[in-house]
């Protein structure tokens, strides 16, 4: 993959995105082992885009987000 102008924002490969909704799906099935090697498939550039987003949208990363979401269903299991 070429490397991006300083000026323009990272982007999210296709590939990375896939690999990120399979990492949400696994989460979800708790399927921790998927989960993590579909992270760890991510690619370094695409990684830089999903944090810049995620500060962005919500002012948080993937793992804090994560970390809030499971004690919202510790609290409240009828979310689950």
């Amino acid at each position: 993959m070429a490397p991006h102008p300083a000026s323009a924002p990272p982007r999210i490969s296709l590939m990375a995105s896939g690999e990120l909704r399979d990492a949400l799906t696994a989460i979800e099935e708790g399927k921790g082992s998927t989960a993590i090697a579909a992270l760890m498939a991510i690619d370094a550039d695409s990684w830089r885009a999903i944090e810049n987003r995620l500060a962005v949208i919500i002012g948080s990363d993937l793992r804090s987000l994560l970390l809030a979401i499971a004690e919202r269903l510790v609290d409240q299991p009828n979310l689950a």
